[in-house]
């Protein structure tokens, strides 16, 4: 007798929170661990949010909610896209769920039919992939690399579609890679979209970690009628520095809306009610330690830059959001030693190998870049402090010297 369920042999463990976990235990051992692997702010929850929370539980508010979310919740996420985003929803178009990622997951769930694609652009957040596969449908990879900024073109999105296309995932800023779309950019997309029966599953956790003045857009802002075929995700965890209280958020479909809030009323049911109410604070309340994070995050992002840019052999671009790193290794993965590392260990991937030596004999953990469709890579949150980026990268810049020896 078979014991697991098939549909999880299309499935891999996240190879983040696996990356993550290990750093953690060599830590416990009392081994000096640099970890660039975990996707999440190492700030405190701003104070006021947490005194919502304490509030809200001194209120008794410790019961069931409505499994979409809480009507005064609902309502700041009404005025959050009313006012940042210019676009206008009814509550039965918003459902609030137990973090970004099940948002995700329910969506996919309520959508896809056996054999439906999803385009899904590489570099790709880990589990896009296989929760699509959970969901019955067909990832439909299509590759950007360094040399587009990791960004999909308009004619690479157009040869993409086919009759069977059912969603196309757009995430700007990007996990892994930081890029960002430009309204331009977008607008080229919605070229391609806004005729087709497709929609667009606009993942924008990381809109508001985004530098140098530029504009967030996702496509429903283009057009009223890109709105109607757009479904957008968003959260609370990346900009507020919340990812432990597990809350996100959605608005499109009211359908899609509908059909979801029955897949998480069969799971989970509603997101905790503490945590909605830290949440509804730290949409409606002061702003001012996302800036102030944002601040951090920018002198952060040009250091690990200019750092990893001084290695022979890896080239990285600077990211326009978020706070991931991407550098490509193509210049290491080269050189006689990489070559002759490879075929000692046998290793098919370039960069796990590279990120197993570089945690197990360096004490360094980064992501492969193959967790995210692209082997050139490797991922590096630089949601850390300025002396632990310092320390860090140089243990990555003495891996590749003693390669070189």
């Amino acid at each position: 007798m078979k014991l697991i369920a098939r549909r999880l042999d299309v499935v891999e463990p996240s190879p983040t929170l696996a990356i993550t976990a290990k750093a953690n235990q060599l830590k416990a051992s009392g081994l000096d661990v640099v970890g660039f692997g975990a996707g999440e702010p190492d700030f405190d929850t701003p104070s006021h949010i947490k005194e919502a929370a304490k509030k809200a539980m001194d209120q008794g508010k410790t019961k069931y909610t409505p499994v979409s979310g809480t009507v005064s919740l609902k309502d700041a996420i009404i005025q959050k896209f009313k006012t940042e985003n210019g676009l206008s929803y009814e509550k039965n178009q918003i459902i609030v769920g137990t973090g970004g990622k099940q948002v995700l997951y329910n969506f996919f769930m309520a959508t896809l039919n056996p054999g439906d694609e999803v385009i899904i652009p590489a570099p790709y957040w880990v589990s896009y992939a296989d929760i699509v596969r959970l969901a019955e449908g067909t990832p439909v990879i299509v590759s950007t690399d360094i040399s587009s900024g990791f960004k999909i073109s308009a004619a690479q999105l157009e040869k993409a579609i086919t009759p069977k296309t059912k969603v196309f995932i757009f995430n700007s800023p990007s996990n892994p890679t930081g890029a960002a779309y430009t309204r331009s950019d977008v607008e080229a997309l919605v070229k391609v979209l806004e005729p087709k029966d497709i929609i667009t599953l606009s993942d924008d956790i990381y809109e508001k970690i985004i530098y140098d003045g530029l504009e967030f857009v996702n496509p429903a802002m283009i057009s009223s009628a890109m709105k109607e075929k757009t479904f957008v995700v968003n959260g609370v965890s990346k900009a507020y520095s919340m990812t432990g209280w597990r809350i996100g958020y959605a608005a499109g479909n009211a359908e899609i809306v509908k059909n979801m809030d029955t897949m998480q009323g069969q799971s989970t049911s509603n997101a905790s009610s503490i945590s909605q109410a830290a949440a509804e604070a730290a949409l409606t309340g002061d702003q001012t330690p996302v800036a102030e994070m944002l601040k951090a995050f920018d002198k952060r992002r040009k250091l690990i830059v200019s750092l990893l840019n001084e290695i022979p052999g890896i080239e990285c671009r600077l990211p326009e959001g978020a706070f991931y790193a991407f550098p490509y290794l193509t210049g290491v993965y080269a050189t006689d030693g990489f070559k002759s590392l490879q075929k000692e260990k046998g290793e098919k991937s370039l960069s796990k190998l590279f990120c197993d030596v570089l945690l197990d004999k360096y004490n360094v953990a980064a992501v492969p870049g193959i967790a995210f469709g692209d082997d050139n890579a490797l991922r590096l949150s630089y949601a850390l402090g300025e002396k632990d980026i310092e320390k860090g990268v140089s243990r990555i810049h003495q891996m590749v010297k003693d390669l070189n020896k």
